[in-house]
């Protein structure tokens, strides 16, 4: 069994944030495999279903993005999942817009849903970084990431949670590298492959 977790903050207020982009890469992949229905469980709004013959669990928490930890590590030791059974979906500062990368383990620069998730359940989890940019200043991260995107954002977001969504069946059948080439390669397709370009469609 894998427990797939989107980082956001619940609520409408939130919904179209930098922040959410977990959120909203978690919801395509719910679509995309008929995850499904969303009840309220663990903190979180959570969905089940099948992904490539395995049993999957996708998780919304519920409270608030410091706290992510307190949800994940509960539906965790409820079905005893192994941590890297554990992806989590999260916005990324340090990537460019429209880039997309992988990792197990490692540092949370300083991301407080990844450091509330490793607190409570140990660190060897896989991320899955969505790339947002960053503002340039330090002190203007925290309205950056709690800003919403702009409408000529929404070509290149969307193609990225597609991505996600598309190629999901590589996370759960242990090839994590390959779904990290065959997003980028479908994001090279769509036009998105260049940073200096994510602005010129959608």
């Amino acid at each position: 069994m894998f427990l797939f977790a989107g980082l956001g903050n619940p609520g409408p207020k939130y919904a179209g944030n930098r922040h959410n982009i977990g959120f909203m890469a978690l919801d395509a992949i719910c679509r995309r495999h008929r995850l499904g229905p969303l009840r309220r469980r663990f903190q979180s709004m959570a969905a089940e279903g099948e992904i490539a013959g395995e049993k999957v669990i996708a998780l919304f928490p519920e409270t608030y993005m410091n706290e992510s930890g307190r949800a994940v590590g509960e539906a965790m030791r409820f079905y005893k999942i192994p941590l890297d059974h554990i992806i989590v979906f999260h916005d990324e500062l340090d990537l460019p817009p429209a880039r997309l990368r992988i990792k197990k383990g490692g540092g949370n620069a300083g991301h407080n849903g990844l450091r509330s998730i490793t607190a409570q359940c140990g660190n060897e989890y896989w991320r899955v970084r969505l790339g947002i940019g960053h503002p340039g200043d330090k002190a203007m991260v925290m309205p950056y990431v709690l800003g919403d995107f702009a409408k000529s954002e929404k070509g290149w977001l969307d193609a990225l949670c597609d991505a996600c969504a598309d190629f999901a069946d590589q996370l759960v059948t242990g090839r994590p590298d390959e779904f990290q080439n065959r997003a980028h390669l479908f994001m090279e397709a769509q036009g998105f492959s260049d940073p200096k370009r994510v602005g010129e469609k959608g």
